[in-house]
């Protein structure tokens, strides 16, 4: 088979999480098939982000309770909200934009969302930023102490993680930012691009995928895989 779930990958990493949802593995089939048109793609995309994102959230997130309110009956009743109270969703471009959506609709309530650019180069692979609005935070003399802080947890998401190098420049930023925590959700990945940004900073991180391939090709692309999302998402093809 040409792709797989992590029932047949049980050696990942304990902070890899590949999701077994039949719902999903169905829409990801869908996703991956030449025919699926760009209004089709982008449907997709945040159908697979929304349930990523739910199991993702599920253990990343706690439940506490914020005072008390009523019902429309008059009871009183507690009021949840969630913990940590800080979150920043950063979304890294242009593709990661599909999922933005997805992960707003989850959180119960507004939260600041921060964009990172990076591109791959073609011949190298490698990662280049191109854009940056994480807030700084540090003290200095254009940045005064009160300027804001980071998040206590990052959303960080990117339908595609293929040899994993983005990824791993966007955890290091982040973490250079000062987040305590990342969630970093996909909606599919390579096997070694999951344990390469697992790996970049194993105590912080935990990977949320939507489905897993086994590898990349020369060009850096997951066999199926998607293709370019970004490509298929804003209809940019053939550049």
């Amino acid at each position: 088979m040409a792709s797989f779930n992590s029932n047949s990958s049980s050696s990942l990493p304990p902070n890899v999480h590949v999701s077994t949802h039949p719902c999903l593995r169905a829409k990801l089939s869908q996703l991956r098939s030449h025919t699926t048109n760009a209004r089709e793609t982008k449907l997709l995309i945040h159908e697979i982000a929304l349930i990523v994102g739910c199991e993702a959230l599920a253990t990343g997130l706690e439940s506490v309770v914020d005072g008390t309110d009523q019902s429309p009956l008059g009871y009183d009743y507690d009021r949840d909200t969630i913990a940590p109270s800080t979150i920043s969703l950063v979304p890294i471009l242009r593709s990661g934009l599909g999922m933005v959506e997805a992960l707003q609709a989850i959180l119960p309530n507004p939260v600041p969302v921060q964009h990172l650019g990076l591109y791959r180069e073609k011949t190298t692979l490698q990662p280049v930023e191109y854009y940056n609005n994480l807030p700084y935070h540090r003290p200095s003399a254009s940045n005064p102490a009160n300027a804001p802080g980071p998040s206590e947890l990052a959303i960080l998401v990117d339908p595609v993680i293929a040899t994993g190098a983005t990824a791993c420049a966007a955890i290091d930023t982040l973490k250079d930012w000062g987040v305590r925590r990342i969630i970093l959700c996909c909606v599919i990945a390579s096997e070694g691009g999951l344990r390469r940004a697992a790996a970049e900073w194993s105590e912080g991180v935990e990977v949320w995928a939507g489905g897993m391939d086994r590898e990349c090709d020369a060009r850096g692309m997951i066999k199926p895989g998607l293709g370019d999302v970004g490509d298929r998402l804003f209809l940019t093809m053939g550049k």
